[in-house]
């Protein structure tokens, strides 16, 4: 998958600030305008169909 067709994000995870923008010393890195973190997201899979997260259990 090429990083053209990537989603990025919309906020930083740790401020919800939408002033986000891409860390230049790091690839796949963005910098949050608000709080100063420097962050990357990663994919890690799809969850399989069935199974239940704890959250669900106590529900």
């Amino acid at each position: 998958m090429s990083s053209e067709s990537r989603a990025a994000p919309m906020h930083c995870p740790y401020c919800a600030e939408e002033d986000i923008r891409p860390h230049e010393e790091s690839h796949g890195a963005w910098e949050c305008r608000g709080c100063q973190r420097v962050f990357s997201v990663k994919f890690l899979g799809l969850r399989a169909a069935g199974v239940q997260t704890r959250t669900e259990e106590v529900r």
